[in-house]
């Protein structure tokens, strides 16, 4: 059951990297070389290419998750980074996300190896630190769009349902104290999702 579920999740983290891929790919691609009413056919040829690639290599790629070197899994969170980043327009809460599967992939890896304590803490410990310094630099480039764009306070008392101004002063401290709350929870999601994991898949 456990190795089941591990694998299913595993699969989910990967399945969505080759459509995914492919079909922005084929999407700058096509909106770079073809007439506007052919680039739609251009990006779904990206999807299904993409799709089919999953069809051939998921199944394998999930065999070989463990083996697959530090550069890779860093190569996948910044992709996913930089799409959740792209998909909510700039607000980097739903970042925060990803630190449950990048701790999963850690947590798995460490349980394969039948890591002892002072190892997991120190994996662990590493693991906190490159997910939340990720982190950060997309906090960093939301404040940088923040504060550069007129609009942003018109579009924070939409989003907000305020009913007063929003001042110069208040996005400055939206942006520390939402940003450094970010990066707390970066890392305690970060570190809960190592640990809860390798417990789980190490248990009998």
């Amino acid at each position: 059951m456990k190795t089941k579920l591990e694998r299913f999740t595993l699969g989910i983290i990967l399945a969505p990297l080759a459509p995914l891929a492919l079909f922005l790919s084929f999407w700058w691609l096509s909106y770079a070389i073809l007439p506007e009413r052919w680039i739609p056919y251009g990006t779904l040829l990206g999807l299904l290419l993409g799709v089919l690639a999953d069809a051939f290599l998921l199944k394998k790629l999930v065999e070989r998750a463990y083996r697959l070197g530090t550069f890779f899994w860093l190569a996948v969170l910044l992709f996913y980074s930089m799409g959740t980043f792209g998909f909510f327009m700039g607000v980097p809460v739903f970042n925060a996300a990803l630190a449950l599967p990048a701790g999963f992939v850690v947590g798995g890896k460490l349980a394969r190896e039948v890591a002892d304590g002072a190892r997991i803490r120190r994996v662990s410990l590493r693991t906190c630190t490159l997910t939340t310094v990720l982190m950060a630099l997309v906090c960093a480039a939301s404040a940088f769009f923040a504060l550069i764009s007129s609009s942003t306070p018109s579009d924070l008392r939409g989003m907000l349902g305020l009913g007063f101004e929003v001042t110069p002063a208040m996005i400055w401290g939206i942006i520390l104290v939402g940003g450094a709350g970010l990066l707390a929870v970066n890392w305690v999601l970060t570190g809960l999702a190592v640990h809860f994991t390798h417990r789980f898949l190490s248990s009998p």
